[in-house]
């Protein structure tokens, strides 16, 4: 990592600051440079998740997103626009929200086609790995979660509707204040998909409150708001939690919100 930070600079001709927190995304430190405005510099963990996240940015061109402002795809680098103050909305004095993400996300769903992974293959992804991993991991919840799982992924992914572009990780750490506009989303891990899968990680998203009222208010919520068919994005939120559960830190939280979820008509 720090030669490629090194390579990064010398090529873009960078000042690069003191890294933010690390995350699961990537290495991303503030950076100057000449003409260029306030900018940071992200390396990204090479991941299949992660592969299309420039030309998603790309995509958007700062429609509620933060904007791309160069790409190196050989260093899975890039420089976006820096959001100042940069509060996750999972953590600002905001009283609602969901109203951020509601207004957030159709702006997210361009038309568009290649090179994004299909929802249609992901979901057949996760359906290929769900059993082993839930042996693997020491069977950590209910057989039901897994089936049902299996089941929603299984029926929804031949039978959706217009194709847009996704963000499968949008959640409250992933919108950041900003200057241009109040709320900017970051780290895109792209599908192309229905929109009805927009729902999922925001259902999911603990941090904005862990508790089945919690959980099934925010499914009714953005369904509601939004125009969604309210059963087929359940279904997209079981497939994709269960799917995403299968981390020691985040397991017990995914198989409530899966069971909650599950039960729910």
């Amino acid at each position: 990592m720090p030669g490629l930070v090194r390579e990064c600079a010398d090529a873009w001709k960078l000042v690069v600051g003191p890294p933010y927190a690390a995350g699961a995304g990537g290495y991303v430190a503030p950076v100057d440079g000449p003409d260029l405005p306030p900018a940071v510099l992200k390396l990204i963990f090479p991941h299949r998740e992660s592969r299309h996240e420039a030309d998603a940015l790309e995509r958007w061109n700062g429609d509620g997103a933060v904007r791309l402002l160069a790409r190196d795809d050989a260093r899975w680098a890039m420089l976006i626009e820096r959001c100042e103050p940069g509060t996750k909305l999972a953590d600002a004095a905001v009283e609602d929200p969901l109203a951020v993400l509601v207004e957030l996300l159709p702006r997210l769903w361009k038309a568009t086609s290649s090179p994004f992974r299909s929802l249609t293959d992901e979901a057949a992804w996760w359906t290929s790995y769900l059993p082993r991993r839930w042996e693997e991991f020491g069977r950590p919840f209910d057989r039901r979660l897994l089936d049902g799982a299996i089941e929603a992924l299984t029926s929804l992914a031949p039978t959706q509707g217009e194709q847009v572009l996704l963000h499968q990780d949008l959640h409250g750490a992933n919108v950041l204040a900003a200057e241009r506009e109040p709320w900017l989303v970051i780290d895109p891990k792209p599908l192309l998909g229905e929109r009805e899968f927009g729902p999922a990680p925001i259902v999911r998203s603990s941090e904005l409150g862990h508790s089945r009222i919690a959980v099934l208010g925010r499914l009714d919520r953005l369904t509601s708001d939004l125009g969604l068919d309210r059963d087929r994005a359940r279904g997209w939120a079981i497939g994709q939690t269960v799917a995403w559960s299968f981390d020691p830190d985040c397991v017990e939280d995914h198989a409530e919100t899966a069971g909650w979820l599950l039960a729910a008509r």
